[in-house]
């Protein structure tokens, strides 16, 4: 297995101060080179678990293992600034929306998120992810004067760029037209394979789910999902 989450907890303060538990998963794994897609309602927990695997959010119980060419590291155990360094070179993150600094050009936004793991930056590389996503003669362009899609694109890039073993994906396409939205979708993929990286997409959209090897319905892992199901009132 390339990913193993075992015994995930994670809860939140509630605005009147009671505890809200959004993930209690016992067991979820992808392996090696897999590509899953993660389904839920919203409000379901798909982007926090998403968060406790890349490090940005800290459980508050269970262990996230994650196999590198470097070794198998729980990443739940670092340190804020660990978690940081082993997500810029291990994990590939696509956000819904681009996040790319506006300062930079698509060819730098590409390189920053390389830049301060401590590897060497490969521009040579970089610039082949640009041209692989239809933005070669791009390199040079801020943000401002491409397009939404175009900037969707340079963010996919960006996730790659460290040839990462797990690349997350969160409602990747969710701002984009259809168009788009499938190209996006297959550059994900096609990339990923490219590195022989794992491909976590969370989606609301079961046709792209379809497409992926393996759909997981988070209420089927997570039992906090299921304690909120089972909270709901039945409709008469």
């Amino acid at each position: 297995m390339a990913l193993a989450v075992s015994n995930l907890r994670k809860a939140y303060v509630a605005p009147d101060g009671g505890r809200v538990e959004v993930l209690d998963v016992p067991y979820f794994a992808v392996g090696t080179g897999e590509q899953v897609a993660l389904v839920g309602s919203s409000g379901s927990g798909k982007t926090t678990l998403l968060h406790c695997i890349a490090g940005i959010v800290t459980p508050d119980s269970g262990r996230v293992l994650l196999k590198t060419a470097e070794g198998e590291v729980d990443v739940s155990s670092l340190g804020e600034a660990e978690r940081d360094v082993f997500r810029g070179r291990h994990i590939g993150y696509v956000f819904q929306t681009h996040h790319l600094l506006p300062g930079f050009t698509a060819l730098e936004n590409v390189l920053l998120g390389v830049s301060f793991t401590g590897r060497t930056v490969d521009r040579a590389w970089a610039r082949h992810l640009l041209g692989e996503v239809g933005l070669g003669d791009r390199l040079e362009f801020r943000p401002g004067k491409l397009s939404v899609g175009q900037q969707q694109r340079v963010a996919v890039a960006r996730a790659l760029a460290s040839r990462p073993a797990l690349v997350l994906a969160d409602e990747p396409t969710g701002s984009l037209d259809e168009e788009n939205a499938d190209q996006v979708l297959e550059l994900i993929r096609r990339l990923a394979g490219e590195v022989q990286a794992s491909l976590i997409v969370v989606t609301h959209d079961l046709e792209i789910a379809g497409r992926m090897q393996r759909k997981v319905e988070l209420s089927e892992v997570n039992k906090a999902a299921k304690k909120r199901v089972k909270k709901e009132p039945v409709a008469t």
